[in-house]
């Protein structure tokens, strides 16, 4: 759900994995070396089949996503199409030529702000990281872009959310999310833990304390699933049983599947960047993706579910049954680990 209360379906594009940073906890492995990047014309494709599925919004992160050229067409494309645009970035490029370019159709710029100072700077490998982004967002202010910041909780890192939300609400921020730090990409090669189910509890509280100190000022948004919801409405995280006959064609996908995730090497995959592509919808180079779509429904949809619902049948097995979990991290972890080999080599560069 959208801050509103409207129904949000996201299309997350990844159109490149360069960046002008490499930080230690990024799920896609991003840094300056990468030098891949999709086609604005695939992903323009893309948008305009995405509309009849039932997509209302689009976030492009990467990678750096203001390293990717055609970014400003691509954001103009999908404003067109009516969706909410938001780019997440680190900040350290942003100017007054960039984000004037952006801004007549970006809808929220995200900014990647993890904690203070020497710990944001700590997982970028760079000295005064987070002051010279802050010091960039005035560009963003004077052109009247909304931002919001984006925080990724670990294991050992909650203490400092109250002085994230804080800041967010001393330098205008709308929104603030708390996404918890998934083990993927380079994040697996660090001694960075994930919060588990007891932190993420705590979370919540510390999520909800902050929301009453900041009611009007500033929305906080926890990317955690409640399991007691999953409980009561099962459809909306996927815990269902494999339906009997699948899905027919003309159903919205998205009705289906939210979000989407189109990853640097054109897989569309479901939820997460890193799902196994087993299970992905399309792919950017194998024709209309409403086409592909439709094959999805037929064919994968029930297996999708199938993995969902045994994921969840051993979460509610097993002890301690803490009140929230990350669930998309761990259907995306048991996909992965059951398709480790077609996960790593299909990616028909």
């Amino acid at each position: 759900m959208g801050p509103t209360g409207e129904l949000v379906n996201v299309i997350q594009i990844h159109p490149t994995l360069r960046c002008n940073l490499r930080c230690e906890h990024c799920y896609s492995s991003s840094g300056p070396e990468q030098r891949g990047e999709l086609a604005l014309a695939r992903l323009e494709e893309l948008l305009e089949d995405a509309v009849g599925e039932g997509y209302n919004a689009v976030g492009i992160s990467g990678g750096e996503p203001l390293t990717y050229g055609p970014l400003p067409r691509l954001l103009a494309s999908a404003r067109r199409l009516g969706f909410f645009t938001s780019v997440t970035t680190n900040g350290l490029l942003l100017d007054s030529e960039r984000i004037g370019e952006l801004a007549p159709y970006l809808s929220l710029l995200a900014i990647s702000v993890d904690g203070v100072h020497a710990s944001h700077d700590r997982l970028r490998s760079r000295r005064h990281a987070l002051e010279k982004t802050l010091a960039r967002l005035a560009y963003g202010r004077d052109a009247g872009v909304p931002f919001g910041f984006i925080f990724t909780l670990t294991l050992t890192n909650l203490d400092e959310l109250a002085w994230v939300a804080a800041l967010a609400v001393s330098e205008g921020a709308r929104l603030l999310q708390v996404h918890p730090l998934e083990r993927v990409g380079r994040a697996r090669e660090t001694e960075l833990q994930p919060p588990d189910d007891l932190e993420l509890s705590y979370g919540f509280l510390e999520v909800a304390r902050l929301q009453r100190e900041y009611t009007g000022r500033l929305t906080i948004q926890y990317d955690v699933a409640d399991r007691a919801l999953i409980e009561r409405e099962p459809s909306r995280a996927f815990a269902v049983a494999t339906p009997a006959v699948a899905p027919d064609e003309s159903v919205p996908l998205a009705s289906l599947i939210s979000p989407l995730v189109v990853q640097d090497d054109g897989w569309v995959v479901p939820i997460q960047h890193g799902f196994a592509v087993e299970h992905a919808i399309a792919h950017l180079e194998r024709g209309r993706f409403s086409t592909q779509a439709a094959v999805w429904k037929r064919e994968r949809h029930g297996r999708f579910l199938d993995l969902a619902g045994r994921v969840w049948n051993e979460l509610r097995a097993a002890p301690p049954h803490l009140p929230f979990t990350n669930w998309y991290s761990a259907i995306t972890t048991r996909s992965s680990a059951e398709h480790p080999f077609r996960n790593v080599v299909q990616s028909d560069r």
